[in-house]
């Protein structure tokens, strides 16, 4: 998310104008917001003529953005909700399909900006890293966890390479309290140089905050889930910051438009697989060199949107096979 001019709005997700484009907003368009955030995507939306449904689980942003439900009367609702959680909620409320759907994937601006947060190692705070301000912590996992859980962690979810070394490092050195305190002990297993380009930390950081919060999991979840409420024609848009998050997204997209099977015409008997419930796959998209420029944390930024066709959705297990 960026900085923005606006007193009203902080900070504004990375991509606006593209998600924007993508997604066309007009008067009376049902659209999901899966990650309000500070509202930005939620905002351009609704001065769009749009009713927005906006989900979060962190309970700070939902406070906050109860001006703009205030600001917007009667087109904006908030729910404090995993995005996973986003059909069941949808059909409680009696809004079974949608126009559109927009997933700003990962950590917010925000997040990382409240030291008392944890997401973070710029400044010394607790080891927490929830989203949702609840469940397990980074402290509770790094100190109770066994040496070959957090080296899985850190080689799966931030690809380090030495992930032995440094969760033999984390065990040794526990207990870990704050962020400062993890930072020391991965740049000392790692060998931090001063003039290094990238803090060391960096990864372990990442591969924590996405095992304490599931984050890979929420998101094949809440693929799924937009695929079962859009309507035909209807537009998934979604925003990711790194490559794991991003092989979700293209390989979902990718089997869901049929672009990922092949079916052989020699191989009689060979059974077609179902009708594809995407098509109109967009191509990855990136910043422009304006906003990396204004804002450092988009560099990484990759927007890929679809159609949704009339096919069925394929069901609860979809996600299962995304990035198989």
């Amino acid at each position: 998310m960026i900085a923005s001019p606006s007193a009203q709005a902080p900070h504004v997700p990375v991509l606006l104008s593209e998600v924007v484009a993508a997604i066309q907003p007009k008067p009376d368009m049902a659209i999901i917001d899966a990650t309000f955030g500070a509202g930005g995507y939620s905002r351009a939306l609704l001065e769009a003529g749009a009713r927005v449904y906006a989900f979060d689980r962190d309970p700070d942003a939902i406070r906050d953005g109860a001006a703009m439900v205030a600001e917007f009367a009667g087109r904006l609702s908030l729910h404090p909700e995993r995005f996973s959680a986003m059909r069941a909620e949808m059909a409680r409320i009696g809004v079974p399909q949608v126009d559109a759907v927009v997933m700003d994937i990962g950590v917010s601006s925000m997040q990382l900006d409240q030291g008392t947060r944890g997401f973070a190692f710029s400044s010394d705070g607790p080891l927490d890293m929830r989203m949702s301000q609840s469940g397990e912590s980074a402290a509770d996992f790094l100190n109770c966890a066994d040496e070959a859980a957090i080296a899985d962690v850190l080689y799966q979810y931030g690809e380090e390479r030495q992930s032995r070394r440094v969760a033999r490092a984390i065990v040794a050195a526990r207990p870990l309290e704050t962020t400062g305190d993890l930072a020391r002990v991965v740049r000392r297993a790692l060998g931090h140089k001063p003039h290094d380009k990238k803090d060391p930390a960096t990864r372990s950081f990442q591969a924590v905050r996405i095992h304490v919060n599931d984050e890979l999991g929420e998101l094949r979840a809440g693929l799924n889930a937009a695929e079962m409420l859009l309507r035909e024609g209807g537009v998934l848009a979604v925003v990711a910051f790194h490559s794991l998050e991003d092989r979700i997204v293209k390989h979902f997209l990718r089997e869901a438009s049929g672009a990922g099977r092949a079916v052989s015409r020699h191989l009689p008997g060979e059974k077609p697989g179902p009708p594809p419930t995407f098509a109109q796959l967009s191509k990855a998209m990136r910043p422009t060199e304006d906003e990396i420029a204004a804002n450092p944390r988009a560099r990484s930024s990759t927007l890929r949107h679809a159609i949704r066709t009339d096919a069925p959705a394929r069901g609860a297990s979809a996600h299962e096979r995304t990035d198989a």
